[in-house]
This record gives C-alpha cells, structure tokens and sequence, in this order.
C-alpha cells in the first residue's frame, strides 16, 4: 500500500504582499473615480453660477 501515494496540491494562505498590492490598486481606482465625478460637479456648479451670475439663467420664473 505504499505506492497509492498522490499528489495533491496544497493550499497556501494568503499573501500579505499580494493583498496589500490588490488592495492599494482597487483604492487608488475608486479613489480616482471619484476624484472624476466630484470635479466634474465642481465643474457643473460653477457654470451654473456663472451663468446665473452673467444674467443668462434664472431661478425664478419670471413674469409675463
């Protein structure tokens, strides 16, 4: 019976450096993505000011 020997793979835990590394790139993706949206609604309220400042817009409806 000492030739029914298999090899089998073993698992290992998980890597701290491969973790880190993951971890650090899916931060710096969704990080960026916000960065992205939080200026592009920085850009939108500013045109909107701008525009509401130069007269071209209003908040009101205005009178007939």
């Amino acid at each position: 019976m000492a030739g029914h020997k298999i090899a089998h793979a073993t698992l290992k835990g998980p890597s701290v450096v491969k973790e880190l590394v993951i971890g650090l790139a899916l931060g710096l993706a969704a990080g960026g993505l916000w960065k992205m949206h939080h200026w592009n609604e920085q850009r939108k309220t500013r045109s909107f000011y701008d525009l509401l400042e130069r007269g071209e817009i209003a908040v009101v409806v205005a009178d007939e």
